[in-house]
């Protein structure tokens, strides 16, 4: 199974992406960069040349042992928080990677 995501430079969407989930790139055609992520789905990233209006659809959502160690890593890497939600027994961040596409750190619940 894959996510694709559609963007502007995939080959640089691509490498933050697998420096963040300890990926690697597997296929790169220039048009598609794709990175296969341990445990997960591969992440296809293709070029199109308009950006897809409006808030993303979708989101993926990653389950960490510290969220606030990996918020910190992340935001190192280039992501941005967007908000903290908390409902009883669950708190989750929502992130934006250096694209403007939305992602959620949760703690293992």
């Amino acid at each position: 199974m894959a996510v694709t995501v559609d963007c502007a430079e995939p080959r640089r969407l691509a490498e933050w992406w697998a420096t963040a989930t300890g990926g690697e790139i597997t296929v790169d055609y220039e048009f598609y960069v794709a990175v296969g992520t341990p445990g997960g789905p591969v992440l296809g990233f293709q070029r199109v040349t308009e950006p897809t209006p409006g808030k993303n659809r979708w989101h993926l959502d990653f389950k960490v042992s510290d969220r606030a160690t990996e918020i910190d890593r992340l935001t190192g890497l280039g992501a941005t928080v967007v908000d903290t939600h908390t409902v009883p027994g669950l708190t989750w961040t929502v992130l934006t990677d250096p694209d403007g596409n939305q992602f959620c750190i949760s703690a293992d619940h």
